[in-house]
């Protein structure tokens, strides 16, 4: 039987925290960390699975289809206040097939919550629409760079068809992939929100750009996220307030920019800003599991 959130009006009911400003920081959404793979590396991104750290990229343990309906189950007992089910890693939602096969599941048991994924793009085009029949409506596509001499200094590699893939030409598939994923996207009537991590001395003159090249795809959305110096970027520095400022002024004078995200992690859960469940959901599941999470 399904649950249904309590204390939510009808109309609102589907509400999203990371779309919505002001839904945020009353409504709930839930990351289920079912997408252990990625098809792209980038510089920044060192994935793990722990319960200590505070960032994307990171979770507790990696969750079956089946076991993400469980947690969701969990979940919505302990937040009511959930109207989003989303998936957003630990590695990219749709590098396979478990962000498909766990909305197919949650479709079935709650009708009533809205499906949400956060991708790099690289594989959007071809799951876009099947997504949308299984009820997807918000999607957040990572764009940190529109010219791929900018896009190689933020990508190592992708896997693209089965191909190892480096350099500008990887950069440039990358951005091919977005736009058209970005594109299919708005003709199905799915919310946009694209993320741009802010590196300072790679990409921090360029988010102009990137937001002009997204403003006319359909974008509600553009969130400049902030570098969190890691992996290859370890050394690098964080972006100063008056750099990250001055990045969202300049794409806020082409789009609106969302000013509420808050790094969250790939098993997430609970109204951001004001509650986190996830160490409830995870705390008794016993020894994590990796499950390839570095694929």
């Amino acid at each position: 039987m399904a649950i249904i959130a309590r204390n939510l009006p009808k109309k609102e009911k589907n509400n999203h925290p990371c779309f919505d400003k002001t839904a945020h920081g009353q409504y709930g959404r839930i990351h289920l960390p079912v997408s252990a793979k990625c098809n792209i590396k980038c510089r920044f991104c060192e994935r793990s699975i722990n319960m200590e750290e505070n960032c994307p990229g990171v979770a507790a343990q990696i969750l079956t289809p089946e076991q993400a309906v469980e947690t969701l189950t969990a979940a919505l007992k302990l937040c009511p206040e959930l109207t989003v089910a989303g998936i957003a890693g630990p590695g990219d939602s749709l590098a396979d097939d478990s962000a498909v096969e766990t909305f197919r599941l949650i479709d079935k048991k709650f009708p009533q919550l809205s499906k949400c994924i956060s991708t790099n793009g690289l594989g959007l085009p071809d799951k876009v629409k099947e997504l949308s029949a299984l009820g997807l409506k918000h999607v957040t596509v990572t764009v940190n760079a529109v010219d791929p001499k900018t896009g190689e200094k933020i990508i190592s590699h992708i896997i693209y068809k089965g191909e190892t893939l480096t350099g500008e030409k990887a950069a440039q598939i990358l951005l091919s992939r977005q736009l058209e994923g970005i594109k299919a996207a708005h003709e199905l009537g799915l919310e946009i929100k694209v993320n741009t991590v802010l590196v300072p001395g790679v990409n921090s003159d360029r988010i102009g750009e990137i937001a002009k090249t997204i403003s006319g795809l359909g974008v509600k959305y553009h969130n400049i996220m902030p570098l969190i110096p890691r992996g290859e970027f370890a050394g690098v520095p964080v972006p100063g307030c008056d750099m990250l400022e001055a990045a969202r002024r300049e794409a806020e004078a082409i789009l609106p920019v969302f000013r509420n995200c808050a790094h969250c992690r790939a098993d997430a859960c609970g109204i951001p800003g004001i509650s986190d469940f996830s160490r409830k959901l995870y705390e008794n599941k016993g020894e994590f599991r990796c499950n390839n999470v570095c694929g």
